[in-house]
């Protein structure tokens, strides 16, 4: 793998990031702690250095194994974990205020095994804490020395926008990354958060970089009619649908010209994006890792890209493509559009 800067920082990423959600069998779906241990081995050795958990995966039991696995060679690992989802029983165990943030990466600390965590996310925003009071809160435990970089996960643009405006303005720790849902179906994000991602310099995670799984091309080839269990009014696979049964089938033709499997060009049309992004790959079996890295291997032709662009398009709606005509772009140049090159895109570009 290649390395990257995280965002507007000097921490060095791999291309790929190792989601473990999946590392521990509380949840009943999980791998176990050795299957757990192949996975992160595997992903070691193909250049990996990144790792996304979280203190509510499989109920602490993913941050124990990850502490476990990694302690004796701790600075070769970029460790990344997230605090605000519920993990207690009282009513200040969740959300992201500074009470919960101080408990949580405590917890999260000991769990690991470490003294420091590299990455410390805010899993969800909860439209409750103060903004300034989360800025503030990150930037007290990068002082203390128990967090080295904030980022933010699932959280609308206009919080993280003034989230990292205040923390410019006081000299506050900023966001330098942003972990969100994003792929080929599901591109709702190139409306504002990867322009604002662009614009502020943070480092994109998708997250279910495959849209659970149909991106993989698995749920082309079943049968789907009105009596199947996805016709069901509480369709429990939300993201087998047609429209996404569409793409994937692009992506397993594109896959069947070049030799390789769909799931690697899912991943790689994700590395291949204007914004940086470092797609979060997991999985319950060492299988699924190691086929996943392999996308970054190859590279897919402007025909490729364009052809996997079309089928998943989607409007910006408004004001983006109200903006983006060519009468209003036109007029706001006073007629000069026509003779400036590479007019700014600031995803699709």
């Amino acid at each position: 793998m290649k390395y990257h800067l995280l965002g507007n920082s000097g921490l060095r990423v791999s291309e790929l990031c190792l989601g473990t959600m999946t590392f521990g069998e509380d949840w009943g779906w999980g791998g176990s702690a050795k299957e757990s241990a192949k996975m992160l081995d595997a992903f070691g050795k193909a250049g990996g250095n990144f790792i996304d958990t979280a203190n509510m995966y499989t109920n602490g039991s993913s941050e124990k194994i990850i502490g476990d696995l990694i302690h004796e060679e701790r600075d070769k690992w970029v460790l990344a974990t997230k605090y605000s989802l519920a993990v207690g029983d009282h009513v200040n165990s969740f959300g992201n205020h500074r009470k919960s943030m101080v408990s949580a990466v405590e917890a999260s600390l000991k769990r690991l095994k470490t003294d420091y965590i590299d990455l410390y996310w805010l899993h969800a925003w909860d439209f409750t804490t103060p903004v300034d009071e989360v800025m503030r809160a990150f930037d007290d435990l990068v002082r203390s020395g128990k967090i080295l970089y904030a980022g933010i996960s699932d959280a609308p643009a206009w919080i993280i926008s003034q989230a990292n405006t205040i923390a410019q303005l006081r000299g506050w720790t900023p966001f330098v990354g942003l972990q969100i849902e994003y792929s080929l179906v599901e591109r709702t994000p190139e409306r504002d958060l990867l322009p604002m991602a662009k614009a502020l310099g943070l480092g994109v995670t998708p997250w279910s970089p495959l849209g659970g799984g149909v991106l993989s091309g698995k749920y082309n080839d079943k049968s789907h009619d009105k009596d199947s269990r996805l016709a069901r009014p509480d369709n429990p696979m939300p993201y087998v649908n047609d429209r996404n049964l569409k793409i994937a089938g692009e992506v397993v033709a594109v896959a069947k010209e070049i030799g390789k499997k769909p799931s690697q060009v899912a991943l790689r049309w994700l590395l291949q994006r204007s914004v940086p992004c470092f797609p979060i790959i997991g999985g319950k079996k060492l299988e699924q890792i190691q086929d996943n890295v392999h996308c970054t291997e190859f590279t897919l032709d402007k025909k490729q890209m364009d052809r996997l662009d079309k089928v998943s398009h989607i409007d910006l709606g408004f004001p983006h493509d109200f903006l983006v005509s060519p009468v209003v772009r036109d007029m706001a140049m006073g007629g000069w559009m026509s003779k400036i090159e590479n007019p700014n895109d600031p995803v699709r570009s």
